[in-house]
Formats: structure tokens, sequence, C-alpha cells
């Protein structure tokens, strides 16, 4: 069998960090063309990543003439998500995008219509679905051993990381702020394993405290206030129409010793569980409390640390798996969907004062 030939359109972090280094790893796709405004990125990528011979484009859409490419990857900006995968999808290509799904709900949608309408795969790149404490929370519940999950905390906070790279501080390139760019990984997560996707209301705050002071303490060196144009903080409280409730807590900077990042926290009539230290699963048995920890590791023996195979390894093999095989993705863009409806209601609601309502 021939390997995919894939497409990368954005060389930037993202794409350096997560779908490249993965991407090259998988026996069943290559790399064959790049692409980034900045042509130099594109050569570099290229040079490490492509196949002899692989192509460097500055404009997306001269890509996408290529009928030989069968993959995109989309790793650009928020504000670019939806017309290049739109663009994709319609030039024949199977596409990846990065998260969140697009800036917007309306966008969102628009790519789901172009993924039907083509016939194409669409995923969107939530990759702590593929992490092993994920995946085995999620066998848990759909066993049915945490019975009916009806509270789930969402979380994704920070004491102080700040990302000062890029254009994560520029609201009109993104949407937002920690909510739409980490807050999105904990949404995810936390629908996924319960499974629940239909949203009844929402009500949200965001504030704007600690991003306008000047030579602040940062894992990543200070930010500079006259570009910090997000919230540095959100929270939404979701209310599902079987009644579930969803609390989602998103921030970049907040003063909190106790902090977690793409972590949920789940509770249901027969046990609970908490990612906070490794898998942990609570519950009752013969009238008495107990509460376990999941070891996901090496068992114990000697000289051997456990799998090779990270979260966006894994992600990067079904995907690709996925697009072979003509399976569905592991993340569904309906599902992706659901959580850009929720974010830009948190948004709205933040905005208004008011609860948001779905139809």
């Amino acid at each position: 069998m021939s390997k995919l030939r894939i497409g990368i359109i954005g060389c930037g972090g993202i794409a350096t960090g997560k779908h490249m280094p993965s991407l090259a790893k998988q026996s069943t796709g290559e790399m064959v063309a790049f692409c980034d405004i900045v042509e130099e990125r594109a050569v570099e990528a290229a040079e490490k990543y492509g196949v002899e011979g692989a192509k460097v484009y500055t404009d997306f859409r001269e890509l996408l003439q290529d009928g030989s490419i069968d993959v995109i990857h989309v790793c650009t900006p928020n504000d670019s998500h939806s017309v290049i995968t739109v663009a994709s999808l319609e030039a024949g290509k199977h596409v990846m995008c990065e998260k969140p799904m697009a800036k917007t709900t309306a966008e969102a949608r628009e790519m789901l219509e172009a993924a039907k309408r083509t016939g194409k795969k669409l995923t969107i790149g939530y990759q702590n679905r593929f992490r092993n404490d994920s995946q085995y929370l999620k066998e848990m519940c759909e066993n049915g051993d945490l019975g009916d999950v009806y509270y789930g905390k969402a979380l994704a906070t920070r004491r102080r990381a700040v990302p000062t790279w890029g254009v994560f501080l520029d609201e009109e390139k993104q949407g937002g702020g920690p909510l739409i760019d980490i807050g999105t990984h904990a949404l995810d997560l936390t629908l996924w394993l319960m499974d629940n996707y239909k949203p009844k209301s929402v009500m949200g705050s965001t504030f704007h405290k600690l991003g306008h002071r000047e030579n602040a303490a940062n894992a990543f060196g200070p930010w500079n206030p006259e570009e910090f144009k997000v919230e540095d903080s959100a929270f939404g409280f979701i209310t599902m129409q079987n009644g579930a409730t969803i609390v989602l807590e998103a921030s970049w900077a907040l003063n909190v010793l106790d902090f977690a990042e793409a972590q949920t926290i789940l509770a249901g009539t027969e046990g609970g569980a908490d990612m906070k230290d490794g898998l942990r699963i609570n519950g009752e048995k013969m009238s008495r409390l107990y509460e376990t920890k999941i070891d996901l590791g090496a068992g114990g023996v000697a000289f051997y640390s456990g799998e090779t195979e990270s979260d966006s390894d894994r992600e990067a093999r079904l995907w690709l798996q996925a697009v072979i095989e003509d399976t569905e993705p592991v993340v569904k863009p309906e599902q992706a969907l659901v959580v850009t409806e929720i974010l830009e209601a948190i948004y709205e609601s933040a905005k208004s004062g008011k609860a948001v309502y779905f139809e």
C-alpha cells in the first residue's frame, strides 16, 4: 500500500512541536508539502520532515492545487482554521485541523457542512483524548463503572504560564485567551468522557485582572501588557439537557496553588474519577468508601519505562488509520462543534451578564 501524502499548512510552534514529529513516526504517511506565510519556516520544516523533493509554498491555495496530496494538517491561528479547512475539503483532501475547531460557531459549522458535502474526513486536534489515563477512563465510563455521570469539572488552570509568542494574546486572531486555548482541551475531554453533547444553558465569566501588569512573573517570561488583549481567566457553568452539570475553569494566570491542565473530575451514581494525582477512582463498597489509583505505567518492570507512543503519536496513527480504512476518526467534527458552541456561549454570557440558552 502506498503512503498517504500529507501537506502541512502552518509551520509554526504547534506544527513543529506536535504534528510533524508525530507524523514522521508513522509508516502510513509521508509529508510532501509545507506552507507558511514565512517562507523560511516552511523551508526548514521541509528540510527536517519532508520527503526528498518536498515542495514549499507561502500560499495555501497553491499547495491545494496538488492533486496528489491526500491529507492536510491545518496548524494556523484560529481565525484561519475555517477558510483553510473548507478550501482543503473542497480540493478533495482529508483534514486534521488543530484545536479549537474554529474561532466562531458559524465558522465551525461551515467546516462541518463542507465535510458532509465533500464526503472527506475532518477531525480536530484534541490529543488529550489519546492519553493513557483518558483512554482507560473512557473505557470505564463506557462499561458503566461510574454509573450515570451527572457532574463534571473541566480544569485548565495555570498559576503563571501566559504564552508570549505568536498570536496568543491577539483577540482578533485567536478569538480569546485561555478559554479558547487550553479550556477547549479540558471541555472536550469532559464532554467526551461523559458522552454528553446536548447543552441546555451556559453562564460565563471572564476576567482581565493580571494582563495589564508589567514585568510579571511568568513561566515564559514577562508579557507585554499592551499586547495582552484577551482574558487572563474564564469560568463557565454548563447545564446539559439531561440535567448533568459541567463547571469549566480556564486560566493562564491565576493566584492559586492548586492548578491543573487538561484534566477532568467526574462524579456518577456508582463512582467518581479524577486525574489530579494520576488516575484516581472512588466509590462505595459494602457500606464503606474506597479510593484506588490506577497504575498506567510499566507495572514495576525493571529497566522499562513503559510505552513509547505519546498521545500525539497515537493521535496521528489513529487519524491516518481512519483515512486508510475509511472509518470515523476518534474526534468527530460534530463533537468539536459543540465544544466551540459552548466556548462561544461562555464569552457571550460574560459580556451580557445573562445565561445563554441552546435551542
